[in-house]
Order: C-alpha cells, then structure tokens, then sequence
C-alpha cells in the first residue's frame, strides 16, 4: 500500500510558513518523502500499517489548509505515468520490505 498525502497550505504569514515547514517535516520524520513540492508519499506494507500512518497525519493536520490523504495499492502506484515535461520517465522499482515473524 502507498499513502499520499496532497496539501495546499498557506505560506502568507511568517507563523503560516512555520505552520506549513512544521507539516513538512513531521511528515518526514514519520517515513514519508517528497514527490512533488506538496505531496509527500509513503510504503506501508500493509492496508493495517496504511491506517497507522494515515492516522498520524490526521493527528498533525494544522488549523488552516487544504489536506488529502490517499491510500492506493502497489499495483495502483506502479500504473503512474511520470513524465517531465514531454519526457516519459520510468517509475522506480518499489523497495522490497522484510518481514520477520
């Protein structure tokens, strides 16, 4: 499973700026990474850990904005079309997890 989460927040004051650099972050430290300038995407290895960490970003929602959280499969990920400008680029190979039990 991919969790992506999609923001807009506002970045007029000095305090929204610190607001928004303070989202970021937190999103970083939870494992998540950068795929655009305001969508930041994380692998779960499965719908039950997706949860985990959907959760944890509902708890970081700051007051004003625009936040989307989206849960996708693997498969769903890896059908994405990338492209920088009229060049097609190939998606990266997700990165095979190890789970011990």
């Amino acid at each position: 499973m991919w969790v992506l989460v999609l923001f807009d927040l506002p970045t007029e004051t000095k305090k929204d700026r610190k607001v928004a650099s303070r989202f970021r972050k937190e999103l970083l430290n939870d494992g998540f990474g950068m795929f655009q300038f305001s969508i930041y995407t994380r692998f779960c290895a499965s719908r039950e850990n997706a949860l985990v960490h959907s959760k944890r970003v509902k708890e970081l929602l700051p007051e004003n904005g625009h936040i989307s959280i989206l849960t996708i499969t693997d498969k769903q990920f890896g059908m994405m079309e990338l492209f920088i400008g009229r060049k097609k680029v190939e998606t990266e190979k997700p990165v095979q997890q190890l789970e011990l039990f």
